[in-house]
């Protein structure tokens, strides 16, 4: 029971848009793929925690729908320090912690004053040992609503939710953030973000509000995107001493209808060309020429 009371502040750290804590209501394009293999960490005087290796894997399974899931490895590292307890007593663990599965959804697309809207629920899965603090050993959920708008080289993210954790020891608990993103160039985009959380509950390291300071980018490595590295790193601004950091890789890949449509257009222009060049042939033949 003393174990079980270490809490699992590693579970929220991909539930956010990686690199950042805030997420975006923009799915995975139709018939495109996305994966990451990242690591993570979240820390407070409490606890310090890590999620790593971590596989994301994403979906665009129908037009503004994406599927997601997370498979996690990570571990927590409690600061046994009186003044901290019960959070952050016990005994240090390392494993498999709850899997995620999501889907993400956007029911208003962008136009010229109006942004992108979407929801992007969470189900995390008891996957983790919750005996030792590696996991809530119930189903939680996060229900949030995300906004996009881009201006030129300008991205502006934004949104709240509210985590559902019906588990002894846990409560529910609002977050939310803003992020601003700018493309400096073809190979690098670079952002800075508010995000914040209420209480996560009396035995959990983040037993308190928090409000953070991240900043990090994208460095693409081959193209404009299907390879990029991720990295942020964060502190806390207001409430609980927190910090958050990211480092991931990131790939994307999938059937491209547009590319498709202009091979067959081309494909249909050279029939075309070739049936003017017989008939313009037979017509010359026809008049003697």
């Amino acid at each position: 029971m003393l174990i079980l009371m270490v809490g699992l502040s590693g579970s929220k750290l991909w539930a956010q848009g990686p690199p950042f804590q805030v997420d975006d209501p923009v799915p995975v394009d139709f018939k495109h793929y996305e994966f990451y293999i990242f690591g993570a960490t979240d820390g407070t005087p409490a606890e310090t925690d890590y999620t790593g290796p971590a596989f994301e894997f994403n979906w665009g399974a129908v037009p503004r729908v994406q599927l997601h899931a997370v498979l996690p490895w990570g571990g927590i590292n409690p600061a046994n320090k009186a003044v901290y307890a019960p959070a952050g007593a016990g005994p240090s663990a390392k494993g498999l912690i709850d899997m995620e599965l999501g889907a993400k959804i956007a029911y208003i697309k962008e136009s010229k004053y109006i942004p992108q809207i979407g929801t992007f629920t969470m189900f995390e899965m008891p996957t983790g040992n919750a005996d030792k603090g590696l996991g809530v050993g119930h189903i939680w959920y996060k229900l949030p609503l995300w906004l996009q708008k881009n201006e030129g080289k300008w991205l502006f993210d934004g949104g709240a939710g509210e985590t559902v954790v019906p588990q002894t020891g846990f409560h529910d608990y609002p977050y939310g953030g803003f992020l601003l993103k700018r493309e400096m160039n073809k190979k690098l985009d670079l952002a800075v973000e508010v995000f914040s959380h209420g209480s996560e509950g009396p035995i959990v390291p983040q037993a308190q509000a928090s409000t953070m300071l991240d900043a990090g980018g994208y460095w693409h490595l081959k193209g404009e995107e299907a390879m990029q590295l991720l990295f942020a790193y964060g502190h806390s601004i207001a409430g609980r001493t927190e910090n958050y950091a990211y480092l991931g890789l990131y790939w994307t890949w999938g059937k491209d209808d547009k590319k498709t449509d202009d091979k067959d257009k081309g494909s249909d222009e050279k029939k075309t060309s070739l049936l003017k060049n017989a008939m313009f042939s037979g017509h010359s033949l026809k008049n003697g020429f």
